[in-house]
């Protein structure tokens, strides 16, 4: 199945209960920095399996380990052809519209590079501590305003970790979003919407595509700038004050470099 036949399932099913959608995504920001909303059952339920089944083992993807995180990444997708057109049904301008008016954003524009996009999979033990996206695409032109994380996982369980956590502004309180199969979660990206995915305790791998909408208008009018910026769950208070300083310190060195010092991985 093409990009094109899978944006169509995306789209309808957005369409079909757009209004309630735009109420919660709206509805849901106290006490936290962000807007979401989780949309089960996005995909028909063969066609979801289909796409988890091409899903690439862990062993042939890139290994992200710090205290920070520890997942495998992908973005070069031509060896994996569904989960590659999965990933850009997303970018679809009919999608594209329709997560315009659940959100309110506008003029959207898609990561056609997988600059911050591409697939990831994580497995026991591995963990994404709450941070706040760096606030640009590569060449610091546009801004990032949402984040797209569809779960593939069938029969993922909540007690298996590997969550998305959504936390207020001090990184104190947090609500847990399941990653449940075939389940789409739309969030708003901006200078405070701290996030992080719980540990994996479970045997089994979780698999997540994730899509990036940019826009020329920073989220609150005003010009920023900030790098990926990382702090800790708040039982783990040493942790939290090395990823400050950590922070700090990549910050300084991109006011050295613009550019960055990163691995340079596109589509």
């Amino acid at each position: 199945m093409d990009r094109a036949a899978i944006a169509e399932h995306i789209a309808r099913k957005l369409e079909a209960s757009l209004d309630e959608y735009k109420r919660d995504y709206h509805a849901s920001k106290s006490p936290l920095a962000t807007h979401f909303v989780s949309i089960p059952s996005l995909l028909p339920d063969d066609l979801a399996r289909q796409i988890y089944g091409a899903f690439p083992q862990p062993t042939t993807m890139r290994r992200m380990s710090s205290m920070h995180e520890r997942k495998y990444t992908l973005k070069q997708l031509r060896s994996a052809p569904l989960v590659e057109e999965c990933t850009f049904a997303f970018q679809h301008p009919r999608v594209v519209k329709v997560v315009e008016q659940i959100t309110g954003s506008k003029a959207l524009i898609p990561d056609e590079r997988l600059y911050a996009g591409g697939i990831s999979s994580m497995a026991r033990g591995d963990y994404l501590h709450p941070h706040i996206d760096n606030s640009h695409d590569s060449e610091r032109r546009l801004f990032r305003r949402l984040n797209l994380l569809y779960y593939m996982t069938p029969e993922w369980q909540v007690t298996n970790g590997g969550n998305l956590e959504l936390w207020d502004d001090g990184v104190r309180e947090r609500v847990t979003v399941p990653s449940s199969f075939n389940t789409l979660v739309i969030m708003e990206t901006n200078k405070r919407s701290w996030h992080s995915v719980s540990e994996i305790r479970a045997d089994e791998v979780r698999c997540c595509v994730s899509n990036y909408y940019f826009s020329r208008e920073s989220p609150d009018g005003s010009d920023y700038f900030h790098i990926t910026f990382f702090s800790a769950p708040p039982e783990k208070p040493v942790r939290r004050a090395l990823a400050r300083m950590d922070g700090h310190a990549r910050m300084l060195l991109r006011r050295v470099k613009r550019a960055g010092f990163a691995k340079k991985d596109y589509y």
